[in-house]
């Protein structure tokens, strides 16, 4: 069992450290909507801990996110994504604190919206370059 359990940390491992930086992303949006979810679940069976540890993981996700933006070259649309990154975290901070999902839902739009362009901009760029 232990073998078949280092293979998959292997298999993990290494899934992320050959994905292309736009595959990086998508799988962090990916994290964000996995641990929102996880949250709502959570705040719905009124574990608080589960929901302290869902929402943490998903901010820091999102302070991932964050630190991934481009100032120099995005310039605008970095300027933009890191206030809807903040709005998000704000979001998750007011659903953790009220125990209401409501706030984690919003959250999940936004992310959703986000990773729905920056898939787009994915295949436009594969469609030009290839």
């Amino acid at each position: 069992m232990i073998s078949n359990f280092n293979g998959y940390q292997a298999y993990q491992k290494n899934k992320y450290e050959t994905a292309s930086p736009h595959r990086l992303i998508t799988m962090l949006y990916d994290g964000v909507i996995r641990f929102a979810n996880q949250a709502i679940s959570q705040i719905e069976s009124n574990n608080i801990e589960g929901t302290n540890q869902a929402v943490k993981r998903m901010q820091d996700i999102v302070y991932e996110l964050i630190a991934c933006l481009n100032f120099n070259e995005g310039k605008d649309i970095a300027v933009q994504l890191n206030s809807l990154y903040m709005y998000v975290i704000d979001l998750s901070i007011r659903s953790n604190i009220e125990k209401n999902v409501e706030p984690l839902q919003q959250a999940i739009a936004i992310i959703i919206d986000i990773k729905a362009s920056w898939e787009q901009i994915g295949k436009e760029v594969t469609m030009n370059n290839g």
